[in-house]
């Protein structure tokens, strides 16, 4: 696809797709976030500047599903602990921070900032420019299991954030006026997010993601993979976004990651890219937006 022009490539999609319109029930649009790949610096120690890790998967988390499930553990739960005496929900992200998970070894690497670990958590993965002057990526690798509650959420309803003014810029700001409050507000995201270290290997491109492929800043959306499947393209219209540039959005864009606060079938992440450039344009995205599913002709024929 990278050696069409714009009209060979539009031919092709009429061609082979069916533009399919995608409807939350009771409401007109959809809704896009954005989201990116943080840089930050880090250590591979502690030190008292680097206080803050971020972890590998611990050897006693497993993957639950239907099979394994206990009676009585929360269904919702796709991870959980395993003991000498059966399988039971997993520390949450205070227990995690206030030591549970201490003196395994599981430290990746050590930030600086409790807010920036946070975020990366959110995000999924980082870029970390290394002490020594190496950079290494980490990305997804599994979750305590908990549900996710955003701190926009919580800051809007404590009233500290008018709910129209929550961005990723304004809850950072936040954090920094009120540092003393940090662990209040994050401690409510029971979440936890374990990493693993990747290479990064094109510059140019994001983190590999829930299709295993490495995501486009600008093409890549994350969608509700219990509801849409990876490498589907989008028709993403969202004329009151600005942010990646242009009079209003209208870009195709393909399938290629999931999150647990991407739920819906007209509920889409776009990936803006890496760095600080990129955060800028991810933190200020929450638009009404119309996604068109582009459906193979062949599948539509055989009636699936």
């Amino acid at each position: 696809m990278s050696d069409l022009g714009p009209q060979q490539a539009r031919e092709f999609f009429e061609r082979h797709f069916r533009p399919h319109a995608v409807k939350s029930e009771g409401r007109d649009s959809g809704f896009v976030t954005g989201f990116y790949e943080p840089e930050v610096e880090a250590s591979p120690v502690p030190t008292a500047r680097f206080r803050f890790p971020l972890l590998a998967r611990p050897t006693d988390l497993v993957d639950i599903d239907d099979a394994n499930r206990p009676r009585g553990l929360d269904p919702y739960l796709a991870f959980a602990r395993a003991t000498g005496n059966g399988i039971v929900e997993y520390h949450d992200r205070r227990a995690i921070e206030q030591g549970a998970l201490a003196g395994r070894g599981l430290e990746i690497a050590w930030l600086a900032d409790a807010v920036d670990a946070f975020f990366i958590h959110v995000q999924g993965a980082a870029r970390l420019v290394m002490t020594d002057g190496t950079t290494k990526r980490v990305t997804y690798a599994a979750k305590s299991g908990h549900r996710f509650t955003g701190p926009g959420g919580i800051l809007a309803e404590l009233g500290e954030i008018p709910r129209p003014d929550v961005t990723m810029q304004s809850i950072r700001r936040w954090f920094r006026d009120n540092p003393h409050r940090t662990d209040e507000i994050l401690w409510r995201n029971r979440s936890y997010i374990f990493f693993r270290e990747a290479a990064v290997e094109d510059d140019g491109l994001g983190p590999i993601a829930a299709a295993k492929v490495p995501l486009a800043p600008g093409r890549s959306i994350a969608v509700d993979r219990l509801l849409h499947t990876f490498g589907t393209p989008f028709f993403v219209m969202a004329p009151s976004l600005h942010a990646f540039g242009g009079e209003g959005f209208r870009r195709l864009m393909i399938a290629q990651d999931t999150g647990s606060a991407i739920t819906g079938p007209a509920r889409g992440d776009l990936f803006a890219g890496s760095g600080a450039e990129a955060g800028e344009i991810a933190g200020v995205v929450r638009h009404p937006a119309d996604l068109i599913a582009l459906l193979p002709r062949p599948l539509l024929a055989e009636g699936r």
